[in-house]
């Protein structure tokens, strides 16, 4: 596999892995797509020994669990370092789900910027019905990100790696998000889907709680959609 290209964080994989190569058009919904990714941005965050959930109580749903800081001190990432400001100065400690939501808020555009910025996707302007219409283009420069991000889960969907923090944690993200599917792989879908969930589920407790919130919030946006 390819180690030369650097790790990208969690969010900008995500993004990524949640679009067209070619085309640039999401495969999901983007306020979908931006719960998963305000998940990532925690899930980084905790990995980095920066934000703790409380300890986990079985008389009380994950659901109801509030972040805290372990360490202020900013990691030099522009949306990293607002998600640790708004954790900071929130009073009471913010509630799992209610942050995932009020991050995600403008998430999708601010990833995509700054992916812009690195010069991972190239926006460009296409004209449509006779020129009459302009759309916003936003497509990978160079599909290696993508690539090497796919191809992490493809090794460990067959076993042939174990799965670091980092992998895992995006495993269990694309599997709820519904992204097994555009991993390419010939699996049933249900079943690598499944699969990732498992991968996921053996690493920290706190990544699986944050990776259930998303998954429940995606489901109450979901069912406000149907309403």
């Amino acid at each position: 596999m390819t180690t030369s290209v650097p790790q990208l964080p969690l969010r900008d994989e995500l993004f990524l892995l949640g679009h067209d190569d070619d085309t640039g058009q999401p495969h999901i919904h983007r306020q979908a797509l931006a719960l998963g990714m305000a998940g990532a941005v925690l899930i980084d965050l905790f990995l980095a020994g920066r934000v703790i959930l409380d300890p986990h109580d079985d008389t009380r749903p994950a659901s109801h669990q509030r972040l805290r800081l372990r360490i202020h001190r900013p990691v030099g990432d522009l949306i990293a370092d607002t998600a640790i400001s708004s954790i900071r100065y929130a009073h009471p400690a913010p509630p799992l789900p209610g942050w995932l939501r009020g991050f995600a808020d403008d998430l999708y555009e601010r990833t995509r910027a700054g992916l812009v910025a690195a010069g991972i996707l190239r926006h460009t302007t296409r004209r449509r019905l006779g020129g009459l219409v302009r759309a916003e283009v936003y497509r990978a420069s160079d599909s290696k990100w993508a690539v090497v991000a796919r191809a992490r889960l493809r090794y460990l969907a067959a076993g042939r790696e174990q799965p670091d923090n980092h992998t895992a944690a995006l495993a269990g993200l694309v599997a709820v998000l519904g992204l097994a599917t555009h991993l390419y792989l010939d699996d049933d879908t249900d079943a690598l889907t499944a699969h990732l969930k498992t991968i996921a589920d053996q690493h920290h407790r706190p990544v699986r709680d944050i990776t259930a919130a998303v998954d429940a919030t995606v489901g109450d946006l979901a069912t406000a959609t149907y309403r």
